[in-house]
C-alpha cells in the first residue's frame, strides 16, 4: 500500500474525528469506512483483526450513546466552539498521552473555553459540568472511541 493512500486514508479518519463534533455529521461511521478500506486494500490478517476490534468497538460506543442523555447542548447555553475547543484538546490530548490525554484534553479544553468565554472559574466550572451533564459525556465516549481506532490503526501502520 502505497504512502498517498494511506494519507488519504489518515485525512478521512481526521474529517471522521472532526465530524464526531458536528452535528448530523456521522463521524464513528466515517472512521469505521476509513478502517474498512484500508482492511479492504491492504487484505492482512492485521488489517481485518483491526477492522473487526473497530467494529466492536465503535458498536459498543453506539450502545453506550442510546443509554446516555441526548445531546441537548444548545439548552446548556454554551456555544458550539466550547465544545469543538474540547474537542481539538482531545485529539491533540490523545497523540500526547495516549488515551487518558484524550479524557483529559476534551474535559481541559472545554473548561479553558468556558472560563474565557464567562471570565471566572466558577462560572467556567459550572457551564463545563452543565455541557458535560447535556450531552457531552455522548460526545467524549464518541470521540473517544473514534480516537482509539485511529490510535490502533496507526500503530499498526507505523510499527506493524
Amino acid at each position: 500500500m502505497g504512502v498517498w493512500q494511506l494519507l488519504e486514508m489518515g485525512l478521512v479518519m481526521l474529517l471522521g474525528l472532526l465530524g464526531v463534533l458536528v452535528p448530523g455529521v456521522p463521524g464513528l461511521a466515517i472512521v469505521w469506512a476509513a478502517v474498512a478500506w484500508w482492511a479492504l486494500s491492504d487484505a492482512t490478517g492485521t488489517a481485518w483483526a483491526v477492522l473487526a476490534g473497530a467494529t466492536g468497538l465503535l458498536l459498543l460506543a453506539q450502545s453506550l450513546k442510546l443509554v446516555m442523555p441526548p445531546r441537548r447542548l444548545k439548552a446548556a447555553g454554551a456555544p458550539r466552539r466550547s465544545l469543538l475547543a474540547g474537542g481539538v484538546a482531545a485529539i491533540a490530548g490523545f497523540f500526547l498521552l495516549p488515551v487518558v490525554g484524550g479524557i483529559l484534553g476534551f474535559l481541559g479544553g472545554l473548561y479553558g473555553a468556558e472560563r474565557v468565554r464567562l471570565g471566572s472559574h466558577g462560572a467556567g466550572w459550572t457551564s463545563a459540568r452543565t455541557v458535560l451533564r447535556s450531552g457531552g459525556y455522548s460526545v467524549l465516549v464518541e470521540l473517544l472511541a473514534c480516537l482509539l481506532v485511529v490510535g490502533v490503526w496507526m500503530g499498526v501502520v507505523i510499527w506493524g
